[in-house]
């Protein structure tokens, strides 16, 4: 069964311009799982040879979709449906706990694991002393083998035994010397990928993402972790509860 039988044919009588109708079998596809999560799509000749377009048209099409979240590039592979996460913003949690909950295998691929004296910038996020000493974790988070989400973690010295201590799950390594923080404050932006962080996570440079930075308190009030992570745009949507008081 060729694709264009799975999902529909182009209507001639259709005033829509062929990107738009593209676009839409594909949303369709996508949204009955026809296409399934992770699948990739047809190649762009593939696609303008089913239905005698062009590979602009295609193209086109196919990018309004990557806005829309539906699909995503990865660099030298094709092209894919997108798998999102939710991710509660009112329950702390670390990355590893958030996957395992939506039965997904979170793996990690380190860039660093380094030590030294706290940064100026270290220093008032973590409220230390100049010199003191911390811990750098730097990696890359995926799920199910995709990269999700650039990571970027400053732990004071004190909380931890040492670089090694440190294997799938940070908070795991600090709840073993009771050192997992209980509260946390976060802040979320929009951010555009840089050339490197956008090759690390296989995506275009310029492509959406959004930018957590967290503080994570212990039962005492002391700063324990101090992490930017660099999440994919096309992957994640963050939920938040609200209530009226």
């Amino acid at each position: 069964m060729s694709f264009s039988q799975q999902i529909g044919a182009f209507r001639h009588d259709n005033p829509a311009p062929l990107y738009v109708q593209l676009q839409q079998l594909l949303r369709d596809a996508i949204q009955k799982q026809v296409l399934a999560p992770s699948e990739a799509i047809p190649p762009e000749r593939d696609l303008a040879a089913e239905y005698d377009v062009s590979r602009i048209t295609v193209r086109k099409a196919i990018a309004g979709l990557v806005e829309e979240g539906l699909l995503t590039r990865r660099r030298g592979a094709g092209t894919f449906v997108a798998t999102r996460v939710e991710k509660v913003f009112s329950r702390l949690s670390s990355f590893s706990e958030d996957m395992l909950s939506r039965g997904r295998t979170p793996s990690s691929q380190w860039i660093s694991r380094t030590s030294g004296s706290v940064t100026p910038e270290e220093a008032m996020a973590l409220g230390l002393s100049p010199g003191a000493p911390v811990w750098r974790f730097q990696r890359i988070r995926f799920a199910d083998e995709i990269p999700m989400a650039l990571e970027f973690s400053t732990i004071e010295g004190r909380c931890l035994e040492g670089i090694d201590a440190v294997d799938d799950s940070l908070y795991a390594a600090l709840d073993q010397l009771g050192n997992r923080p209980v509260r946390a404050l976060q802040r979320l932006r929009a951010v555009p990928f840089s050339g490197e962080h956008a090759r690390m996570l296989g995506v275009d440079t310029g492509h959406a993402g959004l930018l957590i930075e967290r503080r994570g308190f212990l039962r005492d009030g002391r700063v324990v972790e101090f992490t930017q992570s660099f999440y994919r745009g096309d992957a994640y949507d963050f939920v938040a509860e609200l209530s009226d008081p």
